[in-house]
């Protein structure tokens, strides 16, 4: 499945990120914690329900593994400031685009 978020165009399948004719290959986790975030774009997503849909389960350990790759991914979408993952303290994340208009 392919999305469209700010500059970038994303491909699940292919693993892949592009932005203004650069690429990046994607892990195939980094894919999927990015396909579940752009699923819910602008919504707040519990770190559990992350856990629970790209690990298959909910532990500390986990968590600090979802912290990695949610900074990997916001690396990674910097090149667009519109596009943006936010930590909601005490809940999740939201991946947040702001209006072009």
């Amino acid at each position: 499945s392919r999305f469209r978020l700010g500059c970038f165009d994303f491909d699940h399948q292919n693993l892949s990120l592009e932005c203004n004719g650069e690429r990046r290959k994607l892990t195939q986790r980094e894919a999927d914690l990015l396909r579940f975030l752009a699923e819910r774009k602008n919504q707040v997503v519990k770190r559990a329900d992350i856990l629970e849909a790209i690990w298959g389960e909910n532990d500390y350990f986990l968590g600090r593994s979802l912290d990695v790759f949610i900074s990997r991914l916001r690396k990674y979408l910097k090149k667009d400031p519109a596009l943006k993952i936010e930590n909601i303290h005490g809940v999740g994340f939201r991946l947040a685009e702001a209006d072009a208009n």
